[in-house]
């Protein structure tokens, strides 16, 4: 399976902060069927100062760590970009992360803040699109407003949006509200892709082989397949064949 969205890189978010922790993180990765994945901390201006260029250079040096502790996943770089005007800037400066490539548009993952769809959140998106950048909304079945009335997040798939669910949603790992709304979501085919969202193994650690499992009983293995590996390996560059389970 292919992981596009966690938080591995150690020391420059919330996720691993350290070394140790993240080998363990990527071990555990492994261990739940995962061998690509996508190196996505938080591109939160004020909070989390990461950027392109910072992202890259620490994928490269955990890659080498991975190789040296002989743990077989291969990562990539990327970013979780919360929607903040800097967005802008940050095109500007050639510094926004990206996780690959779909119908000639790249491919963003965008966070709202957990609490509402900001007003003008729209209109960004748009902006976005109108620049050949698709966004990804991450986790959207664990956003407030969105766990509140699953319909404000319509307008974002009706412009041509993306939404990964965490993987723990999907199996009740974020209780049964955020469970109830991904599983709408999922029914209604809105959903792209299943990522962990993984920060730590104490409360955020990888689910995809329970997710996947979950999709399958209730949608079908091909189902299953598609938002686990096939639609995550089309965007990522990496051909089915290349990826196991």
């Amino acid at each position: 399976m292919i992981d596009l969205h966690c938080h591995y890189l150690p020391a420059v978010d919330d996720g691993a902060q350290d070394m140790a922790e993240a080998l363990e993180l990527a071990r555990a990765s492994v261990a739940d069927g995962i061998t690509h994945a996508v190196m996505t901390p938080h591109i939160h201006p004020g909070r989390y100062e990461n950027v392109r260029s910072t992202v890259v250079a620490a994928t490269n040096q955990f890659r080498a760590a991975l190789k040296e502790a002989a743990i077989p996943l291969e990562i990539y770089p990327a970013g979780e970009v919360r929607l903040t005007a800097e967005i802008i800037d940050l095109f500007e400066q050639q510094e926004l992360p990206f996780l690959g490539v779909l119908d000639g548009y790249q491919v963003m993952l965008l966070e709202f803040p957990y609490g509402q769809v900001p007003v003008g959140a729209d209109k960004l998106a748009r902006w976005l699109l109108a620049n050949k950048i698709r966004p990804m909304i991450a986790h959207p079945e664990r956003n407030k407003a969105i766990m509140q009335n699953v319909e404000r997040v319509a307008p974002f798939v009706d412009m041509g949006c993306l939404l990964q669910v965490t993987a723990a949603s999907v199996v009740g790992g974020f209780g049964q509200v955020a469970q109830d709304c991904a599983t709408c979501m999922l029914e209604r085919r809105w959903v792209s892709v299943v990522s962990t969202d993984a920060h730590n193994l104490t409360h955020r650690a990888p689910m995809m082989t329970q997710a996947k499992s979950w999709l399958a009983k209730h949608g079908g293995q091909d189902w299953a397949d598609e938002l686990t590996r096939l639609m995550p390996g089309r965007i990522l560059g990496v051909g089915a064949s290349r990826v196991r389970s």
